[in-house]
Order: C-alpha cells, then structure tokens, then sequence
C-alpha cells in the first residue's frame, strides 16, 4: 500500500499517542486487574432510569431531540447548568454556557483559540495528560510548576512568571485541576486559589479552571471552584458529567466570559456543528426530575470503600519507602516510589504479574516523576483492588531488592 505520510501536515507529524488510551490496550486481557484507566465503574451508571428518561424524551420531545442543534448547546441544558454553578458561587447565565463533545473537546478548543506554535502554557507537575496533549497539537510549550499536598505552589508559580516576562515570553494561560487532581488526588486550598486569581489578575492571564471531580468527595469540607471568586472574567471553568452520569454521552460544559464563550462556538462549528442533541436532552431531563444529586451520592457510596480498600491495602503491603496520598475524592490514589525506581520500566514486570499502572512520567512535561505512579480505584471491584495491591507491592519489592 502507497505511504502517504509525506503529505501529512507539520503539526500532524507531532503528535503523540495518548500514553493511558495505549495503555488500556495493554490492559484488555481479562486476567489483568488494572489500575491505569480513569473509567467510571458501570455499575453507578442509571441505566434504568436512563431507560425511562429516553422514552419519555423520544415521545414528548423527539422531534427536537434527534435534530441538529445549536452549537451553544441545548438552551433549557445551559440554563439549569447555569442556575447550578450560581450555588457554586460561580455567577453566570446561559449565554455563559457551552456544551461541548466532552472534556477533551472543550481543552481542544481552548487550545485552538488561544495558541500558536511557540507559545507558553503553564501547567501542574504532574498535569492531566488529555490536556498537554491537547496543548502539544497546537505546538507550544509547557512550563510545569510542581505540586504539594495544597495544589500547585503559588509562589512558584509567580517567580516562574517574573522569569518568563523577563525573557520577554509572556504565558498564554495557566492550566489546574484544582480539586481531587488528575494524577496526583490533592486539593488546591481556597487561600491559594485566591492567590492565584490574584496572580493572573496582576500578570493579564487567563486561568483554566478544570473540575471534573469536585462532586466526589468522601471526606472533608468543599472548597468553592477560583472561578467563584472571579468578577473579572479571568476564569474559564470547565466541568463534565462523564464522571457524575456516564462518559457515554460524552457531554461537558464550558463557562466563562462572552467573548470567549463566543470565539469557542466558532471554533467549535468548525469541529462538529453541534453536540449530541439526544443525550443533551436526557441529561437535562436527569436534572430535571431532581436525579443527579441523588446519583452523585450513590456513586460516593460506591466509591469511598473503594478509595479506603486501597489506600488500606497499600499501607498493609507495600514495601518501606513509598509514600501514597489519601485523597478526599476523585478517583486517582498517588503513589511516590524511591528515586532510583523506573516506574516506567517497571510496568513491563507488573504486566507480567497481571497488574497495571500509569506511570508518572506521563504526567510530568519536564520529564521528571519517572519515580511516581497513578492508580485508579473507582473502576475494579473491591477484590480485585486487594489482590492487584498485593501483586503490585510484590513487584515494587522486586525492585526495590535490585539496588
């Protein structure tokens, strides 16, 4: 067959594979309890429930729900998208509100309208890896600033800025997941939130405020999104319902500024005309009937054991010399190894005793954390969690011995 890949476009030669959607191909057998995905466990998923609501939507409304839609979304889905971010703090009408194809659609359009080749972005170290690669197919470059147990490290963050205007570059944004972090599980607390929208307000910069998780807390008390504190439009909030109803139908949401707002719907009429029209309506119908809120505790419920079977079975069988953070929610457990451990080598053996892992370096755009490790615990059951804990900790030991 004739190798066209000469006509592929400069940019298109750089991309790179999504390391986690590499992984779970890795990870398919079904001897292999695996750690690696973010998936949401299917038995929170509402499927009867779902049943119902979609005969009803096919019968009162099908007309419109099978039709094409606006590219701002289904108007009554913005707006009670709108009314629930105000309990947030966050003040916003629909006319602030974009529904787009997910997450990754919604850091694809910001990375569209905002950067060109050899721009700046900052982001965490370690970052979630849908939104540097996002960021990587506009062709910029990522600064990381590293984390602790409060989230990105303000302070740092500010002295990485001063550096960068002094050789005359100047940040296009700064990219957090400021609760329950994707990768590393931390909460970033509301005294450096504030301290960070006052950053952005001094340095003319835009935050992108990532919160797909913020819902799944199991303990401790809320924090309010940065985008609650903002009155200037220096916030572009982003959150999902892949996490809360079903990654299925891939909706999530967008609110910021008008004009920004504005520039994504042009953006995004470029990519799809619309998003899926059907499962708009069911999910604002979910909300509707007063559902979602009650569902989110179901899948707490569901989730807390699994995040305390871990975080138990990694204390009770991991060799010294680890650390593991005990997150609030989310999803994700974060694992620090000692430094001379190849996280990413190591997978290979943790293949071979039917385990697996994202490795941290995944996560790092500096190229460091080759020592750390995220585990997912919301997807296997509660005995696979224990027994994949016990086969990983036999590996780690492996390694650990090799020194």
């Amino acid at each position: 067959m004739r190798d066209l890949s000469r006509l592929f476009s400069d940019r298109a030669k750089k991309f790179r594979k999504s390391e986690i959607r590499e992984l779970l191909k890795v990870t398919e057998s079904p001897d292999i309890i695996s750690f690696a995905g973010g998936l949401p466990n299917p038995a929170t998923f509402p499927v009867k429930e779902l049943q119902d609501i979609s005969s009803y939507v096919l019968k009162n409304h099908g007309k419109e729900a099978l039709q094409y839609g606006t590219t701002e979304g289904y108007k009554e889905l913005r707006r009670v998208l709108a009314e629930r971010a105000y309990k947030d703090g966050i003040d916003a009408t629909e006319e602030n509100v974009l529904i787009t194809g997910g997450s990754q659609q919604a850091l694809d359009i910001i990375g569209k309208i905002f950067l060109e080749p050899g721009d700046t972005a900052i982001v965490g170290l370690p970052s979630y890896l849908g939104g540097l690669n996002a960021f990587r197919s506009y062709e910029c470059n990522m600064v990381g600033i590293p984390l602790d147990k409060d989230g990105i490290i303000v302070d740092i963050l500010e002295e990485k800025i001063k550096e960068l205007l002094k050789k005359e570059v100047i940040p296009k944004f700064i990219y957090v997941i400021p609760t329950f972090q994707n990768p590393a599980g931390v909460v970033l607390s509301e005294k450096r939130r504030k301290k960070l929208l006052d950053i952005a307000k001094e340095y003319d910069l835009l935050i992108i405020e990532d919160d797909p998780y913020s819902k799944l807390r199991y303990n401790g008390e809320s924090v309010k999104p940065i985008k609650s504190f903002d009155d200037e439009g220096y916030v572009l909030y982003m959150s999902t319902f892949s996490k809360i109803l079903s990654p299925g139908f891939r909706l999530a949401w967008v609110i910021g500024d008008e004009d920004i707002i504005k520039k994504m719907v042009i953006a995004k009429q470029a990519m799809d005309l619309c998003t899926n029209t059907f499962t708009q309506h069911l999910a604002y119908e979910f909300i509707r009937r007063g559902s979602l809120d009650l569902h989110i505790l179901k899948i707490i419920e569901i989730y807390k054991p699994k995040r305390d079977i871990m975080i138990k079975s990694v204390e009770e069988h991991f060799p010294e010399g680890y650390s593991c953070n005990r997150p609030e929610g989310g999803m994700f457990a974060w694992v620090t190894l000692p430094e001379h451990i190849d996280t990413e080598k190591m997978f290979i053996e943790a293949i071979k005793e039917k385990v697996a892992y994202v490795h941290g370096k995944a996560f790092h755009v500096d190229g460091s954390g080759g020592n750390t490790m995220r585990l997912n615990f919301s997807y296997p059951s509660n005995e696979q969690i224990e027994e994949g804990i016990k086969r990983l900790a036999k590996v780690i030991e492996k390694e650990m011995k090799k020194k």
